[in-house]
């Protein structure tokens, strides 16, 4: 596999990109565990607030959200969302940390070096 040292910034983007894409489509099923990079999905207790029709709901729209911009998706990685929810704004970040969840990780694109931590939040609690 290739490292990030081995990839262009656009390459190791869109690998990145996918891997994530991946992590948030296994949430709910839609991508075969066995497919999708390792990781852990929370939300805040703003979120866990809201009920647990908005936590399915929310958790729905993560998994199949695909409208990221320049705005939020800067390094297109699409590591982070925002959802409009019943008059709520909730955010999406996914973080990528080394295989022990203690520091960032060594390599974002090969993904037995990364564990994804997607949270779900309301910017409040950012």
């Amino acid at each position: 596999m290739s490292t990030a040292l081995d990839l262009d910034p656009v390459r190791e983007a869109a690998l990145i990109a996918a891997q994530n894409d991946a992590f948030r489509r296994s949430i709910l099923g839609t991508t075969p565990v066995a497919d999708a990079p390792q990781g852990q999905f929370v939300m805040t207790r703003g979120v866990a607030a809201l009920g647990i029709d908005a936590q399915l709901e929310l958790s729905r729209r993560v998994a199949v959200f695909d409208t990221f911009n320049a705005d939020s998706d800067p390094h297109g990685w699409h590591e982070m969302g925002v959802i409009e929810f019943e008059d709520t704004t909730v955010w999406f970040k996914l973080d990528l940390y080394d295989v022990d969840y203690q520091y960032g990780s060594p390599d974002p694109s090969d993904p037995e070096q990364t564990r994804r931590v997607l949270t779900l939040l309301l910017p409040s609690e950012y």
